[in-house]
């Protein structure tokens, strides 16, 4: 039998001393470092292509968009993690001590990677779903045309729903905003993938 090597395990602090320092972003996971793969250009055009269309669509409302190097920390689940956009409501409410990791996130999305696709959807998700303030989670597929929308409707209960056609209009009643499929993939190429 083949020893298997021992995973180290790091504090908080240990791991966001890494953190400022390192060139690259790394999740933290309850004392583990998880680093986090470089995006395609189809991920980083439809994670822009989101940014831009909420920033536009909210930028005279009271709400704040991060794309892809905003740390989130969710204490009940031990995770900092950076999702690809994120929305929050103002104020932003700063993890206690730090002045570069928010908590208080309403809309995220996730575009998804054949590497992370099942994590969004799963264990991520279960960790966004333990911050009060989070309502929305959208998970956007850069292979094909097909996002998962997800909507918080009462404690426990969150209602999907699931669009393949890309004239669909996607209402984020979180943000009371409308987005069209299409313009999330504008300017994308499947056949580069």
């Amino acid at each position: 039998m083949i020893a298997q090597p021992e995973t180290k395990h790091y504090t908080i602090d240990e791991y966001l001393e890494l953190e400022i320092a390192s060139e690259t972003r790394s999740e933290y996971c309850d004392g583990e470092i998880i680093p986090m793969t470089g995006g395609t250009p189809n991920h980083n055009d439809i994670a822009g292509n989101l940014y831009i269309l909420l920033k536009s669509a909210l930028k005279s409302k009271n709400y704040r968009i991060f794309y892809v190097d905003q740390r989130l920390w969710i204490p009940d689940a031990n995770l900092y993690t950076y999702p690809d956009v994120m929305v929050l409501p103002k104020p932003l409410e700063l993890q206690t001590g730090r002045k570069d990791t928010v908590v208080n996130p309403c809309f995220i999305a996730e575009v998804l990677s054949k590497s992370t696709q099942n994590y969004d959807r799963g264990e991520k998700f279960v960790a966004y779903r333990t911050i009060p303030t989070f309502q929305e989670y959208l998970l956007i597929d850069q292979y094909r045309i097909h996002v998962e929308h997800h909507l918080k409707t009462a404690a426990h209960q969150w209602l999907f729903s699931e669009y393949d056609d890309p004239t669909v209009t996607l209402s984020l009643s979180t943000l009371e905003l409308q987005i069209q499929i299409a313009e999330l993939y504008e300017n994308i190429n499947f056949s580069t993938v």
